[in-house]
């Protein structure tokens, strides 16, 4: 089964905050990865950051669905908002370019 990739990223509110100096880096890591796995997905990339974001996960799960669970699931725990991007591969865009289309611009 093909797998798409997801972009997430989360910035976390007190409650997230307080709960990482309490359990540490790795332990979120270790939840993450569970939560990744119990969607059927594969967790590729989990880093800290400073700047607009706290947290950025990079995920391979099996549809939009299950991209959708892990977002409810996250924010429903109260800990940090969260925003979901699809990555795509290049050969998608590749694919994409090639399709034929029918549009009309405005003022076309």
């Amino acid at each position: 089964m093909a797998m798409s990739k997801y972009m997430f990223e989360v910035s976390y509110t007190i409650h997230g905050v307080k709960g990482l100096l309490e359990g540490g880096g790795t332990a979120r890591k270790k939840a993450v990865g569970e939560l990744v796995s119990s969607l059927g997905g594969k967790l590729e990339g989990f880093y800290y950051a400073f700047g607009g974001a706290d947290l950025y996960i990079i995920a391979d799960l099996p549809d939009a669905a299950a991209a959708t669970a892990m977002s409810l699931r996250i924010a429903a725990a109260g800990g940090g908002g969260i925003s979901t991007t699809v990555l795509l591969d290049p050969t998608v865009v590749d694919e994409a370019a090639k399709r034929s289309t029918s549009y009309t611009p405005p003022g076309g």
